[in-house]
């Protein structure tokens, strides 16, 4: 018994054996037409089949022991050693294509379908022969009839080994487009679980990877999906939260109108349910969520009107907020800079009008439960924007990085949520503080007085001196206890904190507040708390430290928060109004204390620097996220 094989150089017909009674017998035909357009129509049989032996002297492949069997074809083995000749023969370059397969090689060596098959382990799951037809095999051009005809069976051709998933798919609105409507874009299994790099969909990188496979059709749906919780920390690199298929299912999706879609109006909640339940250590899912917009757009006001209003508003917020006070420290540091050039880079005015033993006092400014209260504020602010900023901005190389440094999501959650606390207790002490001492005095304290942070009619004429004297049009305004950006800063963290607070307290117990209020409430809260949290950090570290530190006259930082005192000579320039008072009234003395010793200002600089340097630092990773990920 022998093989005879009939074969030229470009045309393959059939493969045959001998029968006993010595007529030949078709083991393989083969296709001429189709073979003449595969990938591989220039090779010879004995390429691939290298067992059998060509017979010089008779011109075709020659006799063989059938006993013996055909040694199984090496696919990978073969497309690899031709890709290792060409990367040595530096021709990687005039066969792009050889490196694609060799790529592809590498990724199904680590799929799932490379696995030994559980009913046979001598045979992985899918090898290559089972998806590809060796004799028949090419990809069409893109954008060709013929491409999409391909793609087109690539399901049916999964669906040989997968009958339950390709039964499901065929009824999904991916499946009908694709079969009944031939409509080539819909997703086909290769779309959501790749063509080589196949892995079980149980384990981290499929469930990481599934959504951004979605959004490759799916751009803005990915987008939105991303600037949620869940969205945030799977692009973070954690697998716990929900994903497109938690929601939308997976072989089975329909159309969100469709009455049998988990997503459709009436099966929301319950398919919410599915995660958020006791079960899963999670408050059970309240009415709200059934109506919570996962891919709400801020930019779309005709299907997300409080979404888009929102926006708006924090929008307008931070443009204004920034604008004035960007452009107010620009030209403050611009004539602060020139003046003081000027008289010869001295940072303070002398002091002739102050009387000679007092000259070397300082000035009490604030009490040491003050200074404790405004650092812990401050830091508890640091630890807020360090694991808050994240969740704003996952797609930047740091954030994952800084997530990870802090114990993963989970715990940067718990250290969120108690410096939140404390940084709420510090205000509502104040307010508490406020009312025991305004109500101490309610009888001569005045609420548009020198000692009042209230803002007052003096303020405005205060910022309308200070523009002409940063243009050259008047003398630098002088002040009273409290400068108008000082009574800014007082203010600001009012509005601050009740819409961080507020907004933060939705979105940290949602089962409560989704019981009683609507879900388009967290899509709201979500904008509110992270425009807020931006607005503060980025006036903070530019604005506030630039009025206190950075401009000329304060440069390189200004310790009076840590320390607690005023140079006699600063505070004369700083609040020359109130020193001028004080100094009739003959009650400056009582305000003067002596310096702090030469230890408390070094401890107090190095304090200060520390805190600078942290606030820009988190400044600097917060720009790199606006720029690059926002």
């Amino acid at each position: 018994m022998h093989f005879e094989l009939s074969l030229s150089r470009m045309r393959l017909f059939k493969l045959e054996v001998a029968n006993p009674d010595g007529k030949p017998k078709t083991l393989h035909a083969i296709p001429p037409d189709k073979f003449e357009k595969s990938v591989h129509a220039r090779m010879e049989c004995v390429t691939c089949h290298t067992d059998i032996k060509d017979n010089a002297e008779k011109g075709n492949m020659h006799a063989r022991d059938t006993a013996q069997p055909l040694k199984k074809v090496d696919c990978a083995g073969c497309h690899q050693e031709l890709w290792e000749q060409t990367v040595k023969r530096e021709r990687t370059a005039e066969r792009p294509r050889l490196g694609v397969v060799a790529k592809n090689i590498e990724a199904y060596k680590k799929s799932f379908h490379a696995r030994p098959n559980a009913d046979d382990k001598t045979k992985p799951n899918a090898a290559c022969d089972n998806c590809h037809d060796t004799h028949t095999f090419n990809v069409p051009a893109q954008n060709t009839p013929e491409h999409n005809q391909w793609r087109l069976s690539i399901s049916s051709m999964c669906g040989t080994c997968h009958t339950d998933q390709l039964e499901a798919y065929q009824g999904s609105v991916h499946g009908q487009e694709n079969a009944k409507n031939m409509l080539a874009q819909a997703a086909v299994c290769s779309d959501c679980h790749s063509a080589h790099a196949v892995t079980s969909t149980s384990g981290d990188p499929f469930k990481l990877v599934v959504s951004t496979n979605c959004g490759n059709c799916h751009k803005s749906q990915l987008e939105s999906y991303k600037e949620t919780f869940h969205g945030s920390i799977t692009t973070l690199g954690y697998s716990y939260t929900a994903k497109c298929y938690d929601c939308h299912g997976s072989h089975e999706i329909k159309r969100v109108s469709d009455p049998q879609s988990t997503v459709h109006a009436d099966n929301r909640l319950k398919t919410c349910a599915t995660c958020h339940n006791a079960k899963k250590g999670l408050a059970d899912a309240p009415p709200g969520f059934a109506s919570f917009q996962p891919h709400g757009n801020p930019h779309d006001f005709n299907r997300y009107p409080q979404i888009w209003v929102a926006f708006q508003m924090m929008i307008g917020l931070l443009v204004g907020t920034f604008a004035f006070f960007w452009l107010h420290t620009a030209l403050w540091f611009y004539r602060e800079y020139k003046e003081r050039k000027a008289r010869g880079g001295h940072e303070h005015i002398r002091l002739d009008e102050v009387p000679a033993p007092l000259r070397q006092k300082h000035v009490q400014r604030f009490s040491p439960v003050w200074r404790i209260a405004h650092l812990t504020f401050a830091i508890s602010l640091m630890v807020l924007t360090l694991t808050g900023m994240p969740l704003f901005y996952p797609d930047v190389a740091w954030a994952p990085a800084i997530m990870q440094m802090l114990g993963g999501p989970k715990v940067a959650g718990i250290i969120h949520r108690v410096a939140a606390v404390v940084f709420a207790g510090v205000f509502f002490w104040h307010l508490i503080y406020i009312v025991i001492r305004v109500g101490r005095q309610w009888r001569t304290f005045e609420l548009f007085g020198p000692n009042s942070l209230v803002p007052n009619l003096q303020d405005l004429k205060d910022i309308i001196a200070m523009f002409k004297w940063f243009f050259g049009m008047g003398p630098r305004p002088v002040f009273d206890r409290w400068t108008y950006w000082e009574k800014f800063d007082y203010w600001a963290p009012f509005w601050g904190v009740t819409i961080i607070g507020v907004s933060g307290l939705i979105m940290w117990v949602p089962g409560f507040f989704g019981s009683f209020l609507p879900g388009w409430v967290f899509n709201v809260a979500a904008i509110f708390h992270g425009e807020e949290a931006f607005l503060a950090v980025v006036f903070l570290f530019t604005v506030h430290f630039f009025n206190n530190h950075f401009r000329p006259d304060k440069f390189p930082v200004d310790v009076v928060m840590f320390t607690g005192t005023f140079p006699l000579d600063e505070y004369k320039k700083e609040h020359t109004v109130e020193y001028k008072r004080l100094l009739e009234s003959g009650e400056l003395e009582k305000r003067l204390v002596d310096p702090p010793s030469a230890l408390k200002v070094k401890l107090s600089k190095l304090l200060g620097f520390t805190l600078i340097a942290i606030g820009l630092t988190l400044l600097t990773l917060v720009g790199i996220g606006f720029f690059r990920g926002g």
